[in-house]
């Protein structure tokens, strides 16, 4: 997906979908996976881990990766933006997710067009390797061994969190990908950590290591969590349908308190 392409998926008005996961188990070329698919959702980047009870949640993981969980000596490995912030700039890794406006998108891209983007419209971005571009996989793959997998893909205009039940090579992994129609994807690092998803009625369920469930990883504050969650509807409730010098418009509230000028919604 090309930069311009992405760019425009971001600026468009998000569709009104009913917020869910669906899981759904499925194995190809002895490869099997579990894929979540994300439904009605946004996403942002957070450093403290979500919290079972926050049902605004609806599936979070690992995003980037960095060097160590000392925040003094630790640095982020690719490009990180938080909430409009850079804090990391780097192409060596590729493959990025970006978010913005309500909206999620990936894809590969050596220019820093798509992170701009997030930058000036208080977005989040990060990059990871590459594991298929355009339905295509990378020509060299940079991590080794068998470990379980996990990836973000993307088939048609619809996202998807995916693991691997076993232990896979890299290549055997983006292959069963490949072949199972992801178009475009990329790595998402985590391996076994627990984190959960939630189903439409409610109801957590867990991914990765149950026997982590409950404790706070030690990454707390330097994890940049990637956290899926429901959207929020913004309902503008006017005091008056005139204006004039003699009685003008009050600024309506927001649904979350926030003010609303006939220009659209105040940024907090």
């Amino acid at each position: 997906m090309k930069s311009a392409e992405n760019i425009k998926k971001l600026q468009s008005p998000a569709s009104h979908v009913t917020p869910e996961v669906i899981m759904t188990s499925d194995s190809i070329l002895g490869v099997g996976m579990n894929i979540y698919e994300l439904r009605g959702l946004k996403a942002e980047i957070s450093f403290s881990q979500p919290d079972s009870t926050d049902t605004e949640v609806y599936l979070y993981s690992r995003s980037c990766d960095f060097t160590s969980y000392d925040p003094h000596e630790n640095r982020y490995l690719g490009s990180l933006v938080v909430n409009g912030k850079e804090l990391a700039t780097n192409i060596s890794r590729l493959g990025y997710c970006a978010m913005a406006n309500n909206n999620v998108v990936i894809g590969v891209a050596r220019d820093e067009k798509v992170k701009d983007y997030c930058i000036e419209n208080r977005g989040s971005f990060f990059r990871q390797f590459i594991l298929i571009s355009n339905g295509v996989l990378p020509s060299r793959f940079y991590l080794h061994g068998k470990v379980e997998r996990r990836a973000i893909g993307r088939i048609g205009n619809k996202l998807y969190y995916i693991e691997s039940h076993n232990k896979e090579e890299l290549w055997t992994f983006a292959d069963a990908l490949r072949e199972y129609g992801f178009i475009d994807a990329i790595h998402i690092t985590g391996g076994t950590d627990y984190c959960y998803y939630r189903s439409a009625d409610g109801r957590l369920h867990d991914i990765g290591d149950a026997n982590q469930k409950g404790k706070k990883h030690k990454g707390q504050g330097t994890i940049p969590w990637l956290v899926f969650k429901k959207r929020k509807t913004f309902v503008a409730i006017y005091s008056c349908s005139s204006y004039d010098d003699n009685f003008p418009i009050k600024s309506p509230a927001a649904a979350d308190g926030r003010q609303v000028s006939r220009y659209g919604l105040h940024p907090e």
